[in-house]
């Protein structure tokens, strides 16, 4: 079947990107789902620092690719033996397709899908199909199993998790990573206890999403930091306690003197690794650091190992918040639905799929929390 994209064919192209558009608009060729796989109706999607990632060759990735991770749509044709969701079900989508029965998800640990990492990094779905194709039937690569910069979407049945049909797509979508990423690094990796302190910095989707989580965990007070004083601002709207401009000289001071010398949980967003030290470096004795952020492959930190062990320090990676999507989604999805967690306070713009170079300039700027193409 015919459909239009978003394809990325170089990394690294210059911005700005609603000059350079580094994302094409065109119609490629979408193969139908063969076995294990469902085809989806994409109906939002949101745009994210792991798309943008791509495009200015931070987290390079195989090419042509057409990009989007963070997305929710409806299932409108099943692949031979799909028997455990329907034509019609309300999905989100999970950028680690999970395969069940290697040694990471039989653990406990599908974030770390041995088959779905595999799979990712090849550009493919689970079980190394690929369904995307231009007009010279030559591959266009997938992107985390998903592709949801598209109006349709071949995906693996690992690859998403079925939601109630109540709940808009737009903010659905926020789920598939934004939420699950952020709120999922506050609860199941740092594993915040009701009452501690905790510092959260960068302010994108995914460090929002985080502060609500850290709201709704019982955290007694929360420290945001960035250098967008718009984006500190917004924080404190949300509910954070106090902001920290992290361009400041004395920023790890001013938290230290927030929290009588460092805060419990030092969780960092930002995907640099000056963030990740300033984050490091205002965690307390005995604290946890923990971050999500994804700075090119070759960029390296330095820590004292002496600092590490005498002050029993923790410095922990977290992916997909370390959820178990099938599990977390629905139960952060009821918590929104209770008012506990309001993620629709998160969208800043909502999109169409010819106005998405546009959004990437503004993600680029730091000028949106998080974007949704909402018509494709």
């Amino acid at each position: 079947m015919k459909i239009r994209a978003a394809v990325l064919y170089q990394m690294g192209i210059e911005r700005p990107y609603n000059q350079s558009n580094p994302l094409s608009i065109e119609e490629i060729e979408l193969h139908r789902p063969e076995a294990g796989e469902v085809l989806v109706k994409i109906h939002a999607a949101g745009l994210c620092h792991s798309d943008l990632s791509v495009i200015d060759g931070n987290r390079p990735r195989q090419v042509p690719m057409v990009l989007g991770h963070e997305a929710a749509g409806e299932i409108v044709e099943l692949g031979n033996g799909v028997n455990n969701l329907a034509i019609g079900d309300h999905v989100v989508f999970s950028f680690v397709p999970i395969c069940g029965h290697c040694m990471p998800c039989m653990t406990a640990r599908p974030a770390l899908c041995e088959n779905g990492v595999a799979a990712n990094n090849k550009g493919k779905l689970l079980g190394d199909g690929m369904r995307l194709f231009n007009h010279q039937q030559q591959h266009i690569h997938h992107h985390m199993g998903v592709s949801g910069f598209a109006e349709y979407a071949v995906v693996s049945t690992k690859s998403v998790v079925r939601i109630d049909k109540s709940l808009p797509f737009d903010i659905a979508a926020l789920f598939g990573c934004a939420v699950m990423t952020g709120v999922g690094a506050v609860i199941n990796t740092a594993k915040l206890l009701l009452g501690q302190t905790i510092l959260i910095t960068g302010l994108g989707g995914v460090g929002f999403a985080a502060l609500l989580g850290a709201l709704a965990g019982g955290a007694s007070k929360i420290i945001v930091a960035d250098i967008n004083n718009h984006k500190l601002a917004k924080a404190l709207e949300l509910g954070a306690h106090h902001t920290v401009n992290a361009a400041d000289e004395n920023a790890v001071e001013q938290v230290r003197d927030l929290t009588h010398g460092g805060v419990d949980i030092g969780m960092e967003f930002a995907g640099v690794v000056q963030a990740l030290e300033f984050t490091y470096n205002a965690t307390a004795r005995g604290g946890k650091t923990v971050t999500a952020g994804l700075p090119h492959p070759s960029k390296l930190m330095q820590i004292s190992v002496t600092k590490l062990v005498a002050e029993e320090r923790t410095l922990q990676g977290s992916y997909i918040g370390s959820c178990i999507p099938a599990r977390d989604i629905p139960a952060y999805i009821a918590l929104y639905q209770s008012g506990r967690l309001p993620v629709d306070k998160l969208m800043t713009h909502t999109l169409q799929l010819s106005q998405v170079n546009e959004g990437f300039e503004r993600l680029a700027k730091g000028e949106a929390i998080r974007q949704i193409i909402t018509t494709f």
